[in-house]
């Protein structure tokens, strides 16, 4: 997944991505739901360009791995949003790292195991086709290399970035 470029507290877009298995570039994928089946099955049937149609290894990447966008790479194998719920997956401003919330059919935000759990037991209506099983509260990896040196500045979390990966990513601000 990547966050498109925006102005700092605007809200951000994300283009979704996945990467070919064999040629490694990436290709966008069109809705968040596509991009939650490649991921469900990332181990199993790991994605390669001529699953998507009229695309081989031969065409050029549809997005490069660059710093004109945040990239956050998911986990593979994270299951498909249960029907009639909502994932959502916020970056936090400091852009530290990212939290996984769910919107149940009521409007209920879960924000946590336990609290799938509990509306799970408070609705068993949803026993039959879902599970505890279906909800997972990973979240992406927010690659530090690729945020924005204007927002690292503004925000004054260079050295933390620094401090993080052990190396000096940015010049000084």
């Amino acid at each position: 997944m990547v966050l498109s470029n925006g102005k700092l507290g605007a809200c951000w877009s994300y283009v979704y991505a996945v990467q070919c298995k064999e040629c490694l570039k990436w290709r966008r994928i069109p809705t968040q739901e596509v991009f939650e089946g490649i991921r469900a099955n990332a181990t199993k049937d790991p994605f390669v360009c001529n699953k998507k149609l009229e695309v081989t290894c031969d065409d050029p990447a549809d997005i490069e791995y660059d710093s004109s966008r945040t990239w956050v790479i998911d986990k593979p194998d994270v299951p498909k949003t249960p029907p009639g719920f909502i994932r959502e997956v916020i970056l936090r401003k400091d852009f530290s790292k990212m939290d996984a919330h769910y919107i149940t059919p009521e409007g209920k935000r879960l924000r946590s195991s336990v609290e799938a759990a509990t509306f799970l037991e408070e609705h068993p209506e949803y026993n039959q086709t879902i599970s505890i099983a279906d909800f997972s509260f990973i979240t992406p990896k927010v690659m530090s290399e690729t945020i924005p040196k204007d927002y690292v500045r503004k925000l004054g979390i260079e050295k933390k970035i620094v401090k993080q990966n052990g190396k000096k990513l940015f010049g000084s601000a």
